[in-house]
């Protein structure tokens, strides 16, 4: 089975990979593209896969751009760390829509189901209707409550092993060349999945705060907070970073009254 994938973060695409192979070590990906561009590009001078996985968010742009100009001919999974493009999603050749941390029974569902659309009827799946979308969303998402159902625990690898972290434990998570650190309370470091943008979603405002497009801190890790240049604030977290962290003039007020409440 001939499979592309589309995302536009390395440490997502080598997860989805491993998960794969792990689903059926015969699994070919016949390639990784990252940008809106160079999946036309693809689609225009390779034959179709038999699956693709589409990420929305790509680094150039929403990824239904790329029906708009090139035709598709594959069945698609899309990936995405939002639900509010289900409907759209299932209106292209889309089989399934799993939300972001994908999870091995999630994947496996999904490729099942591929697999038995591809043995019943070898042309392009139908669309699902409504109530089909609604199934599927209910089943990769959370059930709605009055409260945000808000992350708490973190799985990141440490040599061979994976552990799973809470958010209680969590000092502050910070960006780096494209790659995104999580640092406990306790200093030890670990690369996670996940943009400061998704996890800015998935972690609960009441305990983590976005300092600038480098930080997301929880609360306990504020050390100190100094006044800084034209009305911005310089912050000291704990465990010690040597990267400054400087908080913009417009972020300042809502940074305090978060400290405040």
């Amino acid at each position: 089975m001939n499979i592309l994938l589309i995302e536009d973060e390395y440490l997502a695409s080598e997860k989805l990979e491993a998960q794969l192979l792990r689903y059926d070590p015969s699994i070919q990906v016949v390639g990784t593209i990252d940008s809106i561009r160079n999946a036309v590009k693809w689609f225009e001078s390779n034959p179709a896969p038999d699956l693709a996985f589409l990420d929305i968010h790509l680094s150039d742009g929403n990824s239904f751009e790329i029906f708009q100009k090139v035709e598709v001919k594959c069945p698609i999974i899309f990936t995405t760390a939002y639900d509010e493009y289900a409907v759209k999603a299932f209106k292209v050749n889309s089989i399934d829509y799993l939300l972001k941390p994908i999870s091995n029974e999630d994947l496996g569902a999904a490729m099942d189901k591929f697999k038995a659309l591809r043995q019943s009827q070898p042309a392009p799946a139908p669309a699902l209707d409504m109530q089909q979308i609604m199934a599927l969303l209910n089943r990769n998402s959370a059930p709605a409550t009055d409260t945000p159902n808000y992350k708490t625990r973190f799985l990141v690898k440490t040599g061979q092993k994976i552990r799973s972290v809470s958010t209680d434990e969590i000092a502050y998570f910070y960006a780096e060349d494209k790659i995104v650190f999580l640092i406990t309370n306790a200093g030890q470091r670990f690369i996670t999945d996940y943009t400061l943008d998704t996890l800015q979603e998935l972690l609960d405002p009441e305990h983590f705060s976005r300092l600038n497009r480098q930080f997301i801190a929880h609360i306990h890790s504020i050390d100190e907070i100094h006044p800084y240049l034209k009305g911005r604030l310089k912050v000291y977290v704990k465990p010690v970073t040597d990267k400054e962290i400087i908080i913009s003039n417009e972020r300042a007020a809502a940074f305090k009254e978060w400290l405040g409440k």
